[in-house]
């Protein structure tokens, strides 16, 4: 028995005329502009929830090339039925990418680990992406006779209007959407679009080419994907609340996005936590230790200027203005978010620092601008920046960044840094310990025990001969620290004695690295 295969209408469908191919290929450049949204909301969110190393950007990026290949070989089969499985693939490519980052953000939330997820999602779009180009090649030749050089212009203009789409897609996510509905809602915004450009070209440009009862299938299936994504852009909100509080041992009272990163506040009776991208900062309860281990042993030569780099928060600048011989304090924050929310909600943590006229705040890249900085020296130096878990923050660890701190410390200045736990994370610790040193500083470090974090570790250091970690004479009344806690904090048990380290730099920041590999017991 021979078996009767019954051609799709797109086999002796009429050709696309001239401003029919015009509008097909701004819908390619359309769907190109999602589906690369789709892979930046995946970047994105692998940088938030996982710190977004190398592996994992590498594992994006080269999973949805490799996707890509994969796709346009499976599209094989579907050429002669372009036109249908071109709407198909568009309506599951505008479901799964806008749902995509909710999914993800979910699955870290409620399980631990999204990686399998960041796989999944990151293989079907770029499948389904690469399913595109071969269908629409063949709509494009439908019902037409073109020789070789026929067919290499319309292979032109399919790159073309892919990759401007593919540009405007890479623009409109960092400088648009993210920005201003952040990434679940800008992952499925992008999904409406993708099912937008999906619906035209079915409905109008694709119409002699599907039967009455496949657009009316392809209608239907529009139809219900932009309700589901509908109904996830509604839900949305609660969606995130739900899913973010369960990251975080108490009610979160604050959250917001900024171009940095995610900013959350939790507050349980008198104690208030800071969160930047789910990384503990604070707790109202003891950050007295924290802060004034990391201030006072700066302050030990009385110093009148003093610059901050990091602390956004305002607690080191709250202790800085204690001291009744600082007159100026230079404040460097990259996030002005942070710097609004220390202002605001956390004022009352600060005593509102950041507004007394002594202090100078600054917005701007630390390195970049210790880099173009031109004024006067620095009698000392408050070094407080997050934990360098991702590539980016890895630059503040390095030998070049603690080189241009050394290089505004006046003569005689001191500087400290916090390091890290010695305990939990011993070889991070003691590599900023090595970068510090090899920026030619002497250094002397201790440690303290700030019972939200543990023993946790900072690094005294100056130009020439190492100081011993000290007070002054002068210093404010404190909680903590007094001049036998200070000296006893230069002692490290047997189990966690320093370590010979190489230094972290810029070309080898081997601090990501040390903080990847996790806790150390």
């Amino acid at each position: 028995m021979t078996a009767v295969t019954t051609p799709d209408v797109d086999a002796g469908a009429p050709p696309l005329g001239r401003r029919a191919r015009a509008l097909l290929l701004t819908a390619v450049a359309a769907c190109a502009a999602c589906g690369l949204v789709y892979e930046l909301a995946l970047l994105t969110l692998s940088a938030s929830l996982t710190g977004g190393g190398i592996t994992e950007t590498s594992l994006i990026v080269a999973g949805f090339v490799a996707a890509l290949g994969v796709g346009a070989l499976a599209a094989k089969p579907l050429l002669p039925y372009a036109a249908t499985a071109f709407v198909a693939v568009e309506v599951v490519l505008g479901l799964v990418g806008g749902s995509s980052a909710t999914v993800l953000y979910v699955a870290f939330t409620f399980v631990g680990s999204s990686t399998w997820v960041l796989v999944a999602a990151t293989a079907a779009i770029g499948m389904l992406v690469g399913a595109e180009v071969p269908l629409l090649m063949t709509l494009l030749q439908t019902g037409r006779s073109a020789g070789a050089r026929d067919t290499g212009k319309i292979l032109a203009d399919l790159n073309a209007a892919d990759y401007a789409g593919a540009l405007i897609g890479g623009l409109v996510w960092p400088l648009l959407l993210l920005p201003s509905v952040g990434m679940i809602r800008g992952a499925a915004l992008t999904g409406m679009v993708n099912l937008a450009a999906a619906s035209i070209a079915a409905l109008f440009l694709l119409r002699g080419h599907l039967g009455p009862a496949t657009r009316a299938l392809s209608s239907v299936a529009l139809l219900l994907a932009a309700t589901l994504l509908g109904v996830l852009l509604a839900r949305s909100s609660d969606i995130e609340i739900t899913a973010r509080q369960r990251l975080y041992p108490d009610p979160v009272v604050h959250a917001q996005r900024s171009h940095y990163q995610e900013i959350v506040v939790t507050a349980r009776g008198d104690d208030v936590r800071l969160y930047l991208d789910g990384d503990l900062q604070f707790s109202s309860r003891d950050e007295h230790r924290y802060t004034e281990a990391l201030v006072y042993p700066a302050l030990a030569r009385d110093p009148g200027r003093v610059l901050v780099l990091g602390g956004g928060d305002g607690l080191a600048a709250r202790e800085l203005l204690r001291h009744p011989h600082v007159r100026e304090v230079v404040q460097v924050e990259l996030d002005p978010m942070v710097l609004e929310l220390a202002n605001t909600r956390l004022s009352a943590l600060n005593g509102g620092a950041l507004q007394d006229e002594r202090v100078t705040v600054v917005t701007a890249d630390a390195f970049r601008w210790l880099r173009e900085y031109t004024g006067a020296g620095f009698d000392a130096i408050i070094v407080d920046m997050p934990d360098p878990d991702t590539p980016t923050l890895g630059r503040l660890y390095s030998t070049e960044f603690y080189g241009l701190t050394a290089s505004v410390l006046n003569p005689g200045g001191l500087m400290t840094v916090q390091s890290g736990s010695p305990y939990s994370t011993p070889d991070a610790y003691w590599r900023t310990v090595s970068t510090v040193e090899s920026a030619g500083l002497g250094v002397a470090p201790y440690h303290v025990h700030v019972p939200s974090f543990g023993d946790w570790g900072f690094v005294l250091a100056q130009a020439g001969t190492p100081a011993t970690p000290a007070l002054s004479a002068n210093a404010a009344p404190r909680r903590f620290l007094d001049s036998a806690t200070l000296a006893a904090a230069s002692v490290f048990p047997l189990d966690r004695q320093p370590r010979e380290m190489a230094p972290s730099t810029l070309d080898r920041p081997r601090i990501v690295d040390d903080l990847r590999r996790g806790y150390q017991f």
